[in-house]
């Protein structure tokens, strides 16, 4: 299992969006050279951010902004914003284990309530992490050139 690269794309796009917003307009071709992606990826990612009410973007060459108070703005939104898990489960059990093996006939009543656990525990992670704390780190990584 790994989460896709568009939730940290998305936490970059924040970082950007906060340390460019005074200097350039911040469109998906200049936020795209910053994270070395194609700005159709950067697009998409905009429009998902968008919808969900965390980010702002201007047609044409307007740009992005952050639309809510960063500390308000958490890994949990984001990766509700841009990852695409189904009916909100993080893990996909295989499809059709075998009913006539004991194992098969019995797995999901084992494994279902763990990995429940196991995703609730990522998700309460994430709901106190704010772009807030990635900004403070990266402001302070860029003054300093230190490690956050």
């Amino acid at each position: 299992m790994q989460i896709s690269s568009r939730f940290t794309i998305a936490i970059h796009i924040f970082a950007c969006i906060d340390t460019f917003q005074d200097t350039y307009k911040l469109t998906s071709d200049f936020l795209a050279s910053s994270i070395n992606v194609n700005p159709v990826v950067i697009r998409r990612l905009l429009q998902q951010l968008k919808a969900a009410g965390l980010i702002n973007v201007a047609r044409g060459s307007g740009g992005a902004s952050i639309s809510r108070p960063m500390d308000e703005i958490t890994f949990l939104d984001i990766y509700d914003a841009v990852e695409c898990i189904e009916n909100g489960e993080l893990f996909h059990f295989h499809e059709n284990p075998n009913p006539d093996c004991p194992v098969g006939r019995n797995i999901h009543n084992v494994l279902d309530e763990k990995l429940y656990r196991i995703q609730k525990a990522m998700e309460d992670e994430m709901s106190r992490i704010t772009i807030a704390d990635v900004i403070k780190d990266t402001r302070k990584c860029i003054s300093g050139n230190t490690k956050a």
